[in-house]
């Protein structure tokens, strides 16, 4: 008894072949390698047919005829055209003519230039902007895992401008400046801002009086930190000072906090 490639319900499969079909699509097919829907084979075969007979009745309809001797055909009966309107004293008409032909090739060529222009932006921003963050991320500990998220939310910001990432407010307009408040932020200021904004995409500090460093609470240069940023040693004044002279250590102890 050949096997059936798909029942409509359950109850319909025979109890010896049940597990031989799977639910797919609202009913149940026969799970076997290159087992196909007899259905949808005569669809896609009726469906080459009618493509194969369109085909032959668009070559029957134009054999025989060169499409380069077709352009010298339009482009005479243009000519002519042309003679007998500066023989009529329509010279307008020759002109207007002309310049919605000039006009056409110029848009052409435009739109060409202008999907050509932003793939290259494209490419530049990959390079310029991605490239960029990625790089002033990974020496902050980016996690691996936020790379897609981390240059997404930074195509939202920077845009480049002749040749070089500048940052915008949220309306796309606006400059975004850095921590002096005159140049504009740059991609490290921006990523030091996200170590404390969305700490989930670096890696995790160390909690207590360190930061990121193992229990004892040094720092690179093996000195002993107390957090300033945290409630239970709170201090205004080093945190200024932490500001002023190390901004990467105040934003992981304020992180960390």
């Amino acid at each position: 008894m050949a096997l059936k490639f798909k029942y409509a319900k359950r109850e319909e499969i025979p109890a010896e072949q049940a597990a031989l079909y799977i639910e797919r699509d609202g009913a149940f097919v026969l799970d076997a390698d290159g087992a196909t829907d007899k259905a949808r084979v005569d669809e896609f075969r009726a469906s080459n047919v009618a493509l194969k007979q369109e085909l032959e009745t668009f070559k029957a309809r134009f054999e025989g005829i060169d499409p380069e001797e077709v352009r010298k055909v339009v482009a005479e009966k243009q000519r002519l055209e042309e003679e007998r309107q500066l023989k009529a004293g329509e010279l307008d008409k020759v002109v207007e003519t002309r310049i919605k032909g000039i006009k056409a090739d110029f848009d052409k060529q435009l739109a060409t230039l202008t999907t050509d222009r932003e793939a290259l932006n494209g490419r530049l921003t990959a390079i310029q902007i991605d490239q960029g963050v990625l790089t002033a991320a990974t020496k902050r500990g980016l996690r691996p895992s936020a790379i897609p998220d981390i240059t997404a939310r930074a195509r939202t910001v920077f845009k480049l401008v002749n040749g070089s990432p500048r940052a915008f407010e949220s309306d796309g307009q606006s400059v975004r400046y850095g921590r002096d408040g005159v140049t504009p932020m740059t991609l490290e200021e921006w990523v030091d801002a996200l170590v404390s904004d969305a700490p989930h995409l670096f890696e995790s500090n160390a909690g207590g009086g360190a930061a990121g460093n193992p229990a004892g609470g040094g720092t690179g240069s093996n000195r002993s930190v107390k957090n300033p940023f945290r409630k239970e040693t709170w201090n205004l004044t080093e945190q200024m000072k932490l500001q002023r002279t190390d901004p990467l250590l105040a934003t992981r102890l304020k992180a960390a906090a």
